[in-house]
């Protein structure tokens, strides 16, 4: 009977998941977006089951995190952790309204559906569920902003959790590993790079200084860099790729063909696994900006080359993964091997707090970014499953209570 009933309210649990998903997708949460109107439903959805929630807004209020308990305010609990804002959709070719979730087959397509509202879906489908079950212990629901231009929302999330809340057992990450565990990621570093040139007639070069050219020079010792990196992968490294991967992901300057430019910008994004000294690996070009910075400056004293630090997500390490690892294998079911992902997450933030952390979400990378993002029926179904078990983890008594 006991299973019945659980595949009873797991299979419950996945449709209320479903029907939010329809609803967070519609907002388009895109990172230079407002969130507020996303964070504001959820308060009320909460306040619904009697839960209240706390927002930590960023610096402009335009944008906030959201912090909610529910059950006591106990050690012991299980932090879901999401972030609410998706990338942008512009000059993809989509086959349906990207902010409409929309059913093919087995398939729910939608900005979001995988990276990660479906996540943040079964979360909020699971809060009468934990209630219901009496919860000796909480879940705490953890949803940040601005996670896909730098995990930026994730600090000040991560600071006022250490300040009000009970130390909890886990916290868990639910980026799309197709409800594997991973223990581990690479860091992320994302510098901007501005050059500053002269204006001259495309004719008289010898008159301006073309920020575009010195751009070009240092984006190409990037490209060098990139591909030494690749030449000297550890063989036995856990990642795919195995090596520190350097892109250039945006580029702007210039006005028209037949005036140096003035300036040009762009971005290039480090992804390394611990341990990895991105210092030293920038160092060389490092050099070359002050080098190119100090020869501009000849020719246009109040141009120059600026290297800035945007974005600097710390690594997720395995090693320091601990107990939390079995908890989350309860709930996910997963008694296969611990696994790597490439991309960045906030769970690096929550480790460098000292915090236990797990990856683990409904979903695959491969379809988050996309153009027709999706996520599995199955996969929003297993997910409910990990939060029917959550929600008997939670009522249970902490392993060595007294009965």
């Amino acid at each position: 009977m006991a299973v019945s009933s659980d595949l009873a309210a797991s299979s419950a649990l996945a449709k209320r998941a479903i029907d939010l998903l329809g609803t967070l997708v519609a907002f388009d949460t895109t990172s230079h977006r407002s969130n507020l109107d996303l964070i504001a439903w959820v308060e009320t959805y909460l306040a619904g089951h009697g839960v209240s929630a706390e927002r930590v807004p960023d610096a402009s209020g335009a944008k906030s995190n959201l912090l909610a308990t529910i059950g006591p305010r106990v050690a012991g609990g299980v932090v879901l952790s999401g972030h609410t804002d998706v990338v942008p959709v512009d000059g993809q070719p989509w086959t349906s309204d990207p902010f409409v979730l929309t059913r093919r087959g087995e398939r729910l397509f939608g900005r979001g559906t995988c990276d990660m509202k479906g996540f943040i879906a079964l979360a909020l489908a699971a809060v009468p569920d934990i209630l219901a079950a009496g919860p000796r212990r909480p879940a705490h629901l953890a949803f940040s902003y601005d996670e896909e231009i730098g995990c930026l929302g994730a600090p000040g999330l991560i600071r006022r959790m250490t300040e009000s809340l009970p130390t909890p057992s886990l916290v868990l990450v639910g980026e799309p590993t197709s409800l594997s565990i991973a223990t581990a990621h690479k860091g992320i570093l994302y510098h901007e790079v501005i050059v500053q040139g002269r204006e001259a007639h495309s004719s008289q070069p010898h008159l301006g200084a073309s920020a575009i050219m010195t751009a070009v020079r240092l984006m190409a010792a990037l490209e060098q860099l990139a591909g030494r990196l690749e030449k000297e992968a550890d063989p036995a490294s856990p990642f795919e790729p195995k090596w520190p991967t350097l892109t250039i992901g945006q580029v702007h300057g210039g006005t028209t063909p037949n005036i140096l430019a003035r300036e040009c910008r762009f971005v290039f994004d480090l992804r390394s696994p611990a341990g990895v000294d991105t210092e030293a690996t920038l160092a060389d070009f490092m050099a070359l900006a002050a080098a190119e910075d100090a020869a501009i400056r000849e020719r246009a004293p109040d141009g120059g080359v600026s290297v800035r630090r945007v974005a600097d997500v710390p690594a997720f390490e395995a090693a320091r993964v601990g107990g939390a690892e079995a908890l989350a294998r309860r709930l996910a079911g997963d008694n296969g091997p611990a696994g790597t992902v490439s991309f960045g997450t906030e769970a690096g933030q929550f480790q460098a707090a000292g915090l236990p952390v797990i990856l683990c979400g409904p979903g695959s990378i491969d379809q988050a970014h996309q153009p027709d993002e999706y996520v599995d029926i199955v996969q929003m179904q297993r997910g409910a499953d990990m939060m029917t078990r959550l929600a008997a983890e939670l009522a249970s008594p902490p392993a060595g209570a007294a009965m």
